[in-house]
């Protein structure tokens, strides 16, 4: 007994180790006619055993094409067509995958905190450039925390780490708390959603009240 693997690795398996078997036998037929002959009962052999290849406009020139990789190109046949595959046509070169180089440093703080920062530089100065700043800072003080949880971020981090990657152009008062602005923030959004909420409610109820009614 002999397992599969102890064989010769298939080619393409997927047309299974008879059909690598006849291939090779037609390698040794010597009559030309003969050979052509029964290279293309191999390859309508192939077509039964893929029958899915047959939704291809293309489908008998692909297995022509299996049938030259699974003897290696070292066979004497011709295709309906007349070309004959070549070894070097199966040898696709992958495109060059360019490394990300946007973020060269301080990737910790996301892919947009460069995009936010300069959008930032190119504002008026005034009160409205000084508050975008702080809430760019608290983000990179969120991101940083998500990062890196196990230890303490402080606001002198944060305010060097914006400096540096704004060239020096963005600066935030040491006397602001970006944990402040972003409970401030938080605040903010759950009393928007409790109000919306309460509306919603109160929108329910008079439904509900026109309902009761209409019943009388």
């Amino acid at each position: 007994m002999q397992y599969s693997s102890q064989k010769e690795p298939l080619i393409i398996s997927e047309y299974g180790r008879n059909i690598h078997k006849l291939i090779n036998h037609c390698k040794t037929i010597t009559d030309k006619k003969e050979r052509q002959e029964f290279a293309e009962a191999i390859v309508y052999l192939m077509s039964q055993i893929v029958p899915q290849q047959h939704t291809r406009n293309d489908y008998i020139n692909k297995l022509w094409k299996h049938f030259f990789r699974m003897a290696k190109f070292d066979i004497d046949v011709v295709p309906p067509e007349g070309n004959i595959p070549e070894p070097t046509v199966n040898i696709i070169t992958p495109q060059k995958v360019e490394y990300p180089t946007r973020n060269k440093t301080h990737r910790h703080y996301g892919i947009q905190i460069k995009d936010l920062i300069t959008k930032a530089i190119a504002m008026e100065e005034g009160e409205k450039k000084q508050e975008f700043v702080k809430i760019i800072g608290s983000f990179m003080k969120m991101a940083y925390k998500n990062w890196n949880r196990e230890h303490y971020v402080s606001d002198e981090i944060i305010m060097e780490d914006l400096e540096i990657i704004s060239e020096g152009k963005l600066k935030i008062n040491e006397d602001v708390s970006l944990d402040g602005l972003m409970k401030g923030m938080k605040r903010r959004k759950r009393s928007h959603s409790n109000h919306h909420s309460k509306s919603n409610r109160g929108r329910s109820n008079r439904t509900n009240n026109k309902k009761r009614y209409r019943k009388y």
